[in-house]
């Protein structure tokens, strides 16, 4: 009896610690399992800048972290730069505007279009109200002022011009940087291409009375988009699909807590300096970045149609050579539902 006592005990004792040893080994694989990271590089088309700041802000908001995201943002000179370095291989995702996406595909790259970030075309060409500058006609033979060579401020200004029946060589395009109004106010350049909220920016800086062209009179097409390559699309979709969640996340907060964005904009945008400043340019790109589609479909919901009609666009006025397919291009299924 004694014996069998014993042998039970010892049972017990071998099953108590198998389940400890089991739990504790489960423990530790959970844990591995939370500290793993998938990273994410992020090809921006300029440098970290308050418009952006709900993609700047992880360290503090958390939203890719959240989802298991190590966002690296490499600052670029135009959406062209932001292009050039998914293609390399430098990024996984190029934050640029669809005339770049355009010029990509017309030379045979395979890419695809897997979120709208901001629908609305933000582009302008600003000059001072001395220069009697008032439509496309009137920029014939005078030096306009872009972001840089292979930026959207080029292309779209490239836009305006063929419709006036103007090519690149009836004037002189100069590299300004992102500081393109200072150019303007000094006299250096007769007209900038510029944005809304660069816009927004050189007026706090003491720009003056001014005439403004909106690009989206003659093309409204997005500003601005996120594109992958297709090799990155098809090996990378799940962390993909975790990017664009948090990303929307990140989209929504900056609409709802404009303060709180252009508090934290401070810390984190190279020109954040100036807290009123910060807040009338998140709310112009809040502005930016809602349409009656993403009221329907939410946040970054793509137009086929659009972007079809941009490309086609870019063809007849000779920006690109080929027929570009946008249905091969634009790709919706990584996007959050609604």
């Amino acid at each position: 009896m004694r014996t069998k006592t014993l042998l039970t005990a010892i049972v017990l004792l071998c099953f108590t610690v198998f389940s400890a040893a089991c739990g504790t080994q489960e423990k530790a694989s959970t844990t591995s399992e939370k500290k793993e990271i998938e990273k994410i590089r992020v090809a921006n088309w300029s440098k970290p800048i308050t418009e952006q700041t709900n993609l700047l802000v992880d360290e503090k908001k958390e939203f890719f972290k959240d989802k298991g995201l190590d966002v690296t943002v490499l600052p670029g000179a135009g959406g062209g730069d932001a292009v050039k370095n998914i293609l390399s291989g430098k990024a996984d995702i190029a934050f640029t505007d669809p005339g770049s996406l355009f010029f990509a595909l017309d030379k045979g790259e395979k890419l695809r279009v897997i979120y709208n970030i901001y629908p609305q075309n933000v582009f302008n060409i600003v000059s001072l109200k001395e220069k009697n500058i008032t439509k496309p006609e009137d920029l014939k033979g005078k030096t306009i002022g872009v972001y840089s060579l292979t930026s959207g401020t080029r292309q779209n200004l490239l836009v305006l011009l063929h419709e006036a029946g103007l090519t690149e060589k009836d004037v002189k395009i100069v590299e300004t940087g992102i500081s393109n109004f200072a150019p303007l106010m000094q006299g250096q350049v007769d007209a900038t291409a510029a944005t809304d909220t660069g816009l927004a920016a050189g007026k706090q800086k003491g720009l003056g009375a001014v005439n403004v062209m909106e690009v989206k009179d003659s093309l409204n097409v997005p500003s601005d988009v996120f594109v992958v390559t297709e090799k990155t699309y098809q090996e990378k979709k799940e962390e993909l699909k975790l990017f664009l969640a948090a990303y929307q996340d990140s989209a929504e907060w900056m609409i709802e807590n404009p303060e709180e964005a252009a508090s934290l904009a401070k810390k984190y945008a190279i020109d954040g300096t100036d807290e009123k400043q910060n807040l009338e340019i998140i709310k112009l790109r809040n502005t930016s970045s809602v349409s009656s589609l993403t009221d329907e479909n939410g946040l970054g919901a793509l137009d086929t149609t659009v972007l079809q009609k941009a490309a086609d666009t870019y063809q007849k006025l000779g920006l690109i050579k080929n027929k570009l397919n946008m249905e091969e291009v634009v790709n919706q299924e990584l996007l959050p539902k609604k």
